[in-house]
């Protein structure tokens, strides 16, 4: 198929660190390439793909110190990606919701995943605007807020095989990957640390809008012998500090829709402590690839038996479910149903 993937552009694909949809986007890109497709690729102009890319912007925002202003950087290569719109089969967009006026005037077929949380309320008035908009989840968990959008499949996230490798022996620490943000609640994974006697590492990324949250609610305890700030870390970075981790803490409190950094672990062979919340149930299998819990007690309980975990199980419930050929056979299939025109199709 001809295949085009269009991402935002503030972040690099794959993302230098933090970017859970820069790298999924990556993941799907170079698979489709590697099964014979001919895929491009719109995104950031320093952006490393096998694909034909399409820069939008000369390079990605976000870790550039001078800021560009990337929303009209997008805008000129939504045009752009019009004019070549008849060279694909498909157009599968990864923008949220800015190119919809566009796709929908289209005579291309297109698709869109949406990556974040449906839960705001002004939502509801957009997508029944664009109600005939063909809508993936990436959880089912996701699509709670929007049952009656126009889904046409529920697609997890899927990782290269060889992204990251087993480790059979765990060291002795906690890890904490992601964002230190109200919702993330870095202060529960510290607590169960504290708690357990257990060193606990925070690899995790401050945004301007968390500054605040920050200095009046977690720095202070960056103080404690126990805890470690290693900072936002790239790719490599991530492998190391996931492999070596007793388990990972995802004491989340929102509806996350779907957690990457959970397979992530279990690629390692590292099984996960999560609070239930969101796609957390779908991800997860609990006693298995680790403990899903509902409060503080129930996470210090599951960190006293976490090493009851078989890590060779994680990895091969991982390769089972997550590995990305998975997730690039569910995307073809939800491209083809919708180039022939059938009815909504059910990828759980």
């Amino acid at each position: 198929m001809r295949i085009a993937q269009v991402s935002p552009v503030f972040e690099r694909v794959p993302p230098k660190a933090y970017g859970g949809t820069e790298r999924v986007i990556s993941y799907l890109t170079e698979e489709l390439v590697k099964q014979g497709h001919e895929v491009t690729l719109f995104a950031s102009g320093d952006s490393i793909t096998a694909a034909r890319l399409i820069p939008g912007i000369p390079k990605s925002d976000r870790l550039d110190p001078q800021k560009q202003e990337w929303m009209i950087y997008l805008t000129v290569m939504l045009d752009r990606l019009r004019e070549m719109a008849r060279e694909f089969d498909i157009i599968h967009f990864h923008t949220d919701y800015l190119h919809l006026p566009l796709a929908q005037a289209m005579a291309v077929p297109h698709v869109t995943t949406l990556h974040g949380r449906l839960d705001l309320p002004e939502l509801v008035a957009l997508y029944r605007h664009f109600n005939d908009a063909p809508l993936v989840s990436i959880s089912k968990s996701q699509r709670t807020p929007l049952p009656w959008a126009n889904w046409r499949g529920t697609v997890y996230h899927g990782l290269p095989n060889d992204l990251y490798a087993f480790h059979a022996k765990p060291g002795e620490y906690f890890a904490f990957v992601g964002r230190i943000s109200p919702e993330k609640r870095v202060d529960r994974a510290i607590d169960i640390a504290i708690k357990s006697g257990v060193p606990l590492k925070i690899a995790a990324k401050i945004d301007r809008a968390d500054q605040a949250y920050f200095k009046e609610s977690i720095e202070k305890f960056f103080k404690h012998p126990l805890i470690e700030y290693v900072g936002e870390i790239g790719e490599s970075e991530k492998r190391q500090l996931l492999g070596g981790a007793r388990a990972l803490l995802f004491p989340i409190d929102w509806p996350e829709p779907f957690g990457l950094v959970l397979i992530e672990s279990f690629a390692c062979g590292t099984p996960v402590i999560a609070y239930r919340h969101g796609s957390v149930p779908e991800i997860m299998e609990d006693g298995v690839t680790g403990f899903m819990v509902n409060n503080q007690e129930e996470a210090l309980q599951a960190a006293q038996k976490i090493e009851d975990i078989d890590r060779v199980r994680c990895r091969q419930l991982f390769e089972d479910r997550f590995a990305v050929r998975h997730m690039a056979e569910n995307y073809l299939q939800v491209y083809r149903e919708i180039c022939e025109g059938g009815d909504k199709i059910k990828l759980e």
